[in-house]
């Protein structure tokens, strides 16, 4: 007789909805899967065995190349018993010869969920709209959730606790990891700054989405271009001075960014001896932080980039 296989139960309330930005989400909703992440990363480190996604595949979609991302979801799903499906432009009709809608509407039956990477926020919605299953945003111009969960998760290892905290953002305010880390905070409750040139401050309609979470947790938030604002941080952040697909403005991006690198004065400057430092990676040595700041026992960013797994195989765990 053959042995039926199933899946091991992983009970959730989050079953079936999608994560395209922690705004959509209360802020007991995000501590669940921050405490999902941190039994994953204990599961792991225990080096126990599951399969939870026993029979469950996903379609990995990048516009955007990736290491942590990929590496992440690939991993994360295949170890657990799942099937991932890799697909680049290369590979699919996203949104060319096929609209985005329909390329939704194929993959919700075959696959159990759908992961996408790439440039325009609309499409990330426009496949959770249509497809019917589960769709996590794993980077768009305007958010990168799963980058900003793994960063709380970082936080929370090294100072035991989030209220109180308060962490600045160095550099490009309007990017998507700026953004994602401003709604996070001021749903959990903790301070934060971006420290930025005037041109480069988040754009008004994040700042007004921000201010009713802040003012209901209590999260101070502040935009400055001022050193000043760095003072108190327990925690300096920064990333790349050019995105993906500004690379025709690296020479003004970097005239612009050059006061704002994350170096041993800047770290100096928060009046603190405990500050730590993160970078989602990868980065650029030399330009937004210093080798010196970057290699330092201050530098939290290998443990952060292994929580991209850890928080990745969690929100896959809840939604899925």
């Amino acid at each position: 007789m053959i042995k039926k296989m199933e899946a091991e139960k992983f009970d959730s309330p989050f079953k079936g909805r999608s994560l395209l930005t922690w705004a959509d989400y209360s802020p007991e909703e995000i501590l669940q899967f921050l405490d999902y992440a941190i039994l994953a990363k204990k599961q792991a480190h225990n080096k126990e065995i599951h399969q939870r996604f026993l029979g469950k595949t996903i379609a990995l979609i990048f516009e955007k190349r990736s290491t942590r991302t990929r590496s992440s979801f690939e991993t994360a799903f295949g170890e657990e018993g799942g099937h991932p499906v890799f697909m680049s432009t290369q590979d699919i009709q996203l949104g060319g010869k096929e609209s985005v809608k329909d390329t939704a509407r194929v993959l919700g039956r075959m696959f159990s969920a759908i992961e996408f990477r790439g440039f325009k926020q609309e499409h990330v919605q426009q496949l959770a709209e249509f497809s019917g299953i589960p769709v996590i945003n794993g980077l768009t111009d305007e958010f990168h959730p799963t980058q900003a969960l793994a960063d709380i998760l970082t936080l929370q290892e090294n100072f035991g606790k989030l209220k109180g905290l308060k962490w600045v953002f160095c550099g490009d305010g309007r990017n998507n990891v700026a953004r994602s880390l401003m709604i996070i905070s001021a749903k959990l409750g903790i301070d934060f700054a971006i420290f930025a040139p005037k041109e480069l401050f988040p754009p008004k309609d994040i700042q007004d989405l921000c201010a009713p979470f802040a003012k209901e947790s209590g999260a101070k938030i502040e935009i400055s271009d001022d050193i000043s604002v760095v003072k108190g941080a327990d925690c300096l952040y920064t990333d790349v001075w050019v995105s993906m697909g500004e690379e025709a403005l690296k020479e003004e991006r970097t005239r612009l960014l050059k006061p704002y690198q994350v170096n041993k004065e800047l770290m100096a400057a928060t009046g603190k001896e405990n500050t730590i430092f993160m970078h989602c990676l990868p980065a650029v040595l030399g330009q937004e932080v210093t080798e010196e700041v970057f290699e330092s026992s201050a530098s939290k960013i290998w443990d952060e980039a292994e929580n991209r797994k850890h928080t990745i195989k969690a929100i896959m765990l809840a939604l899925i």
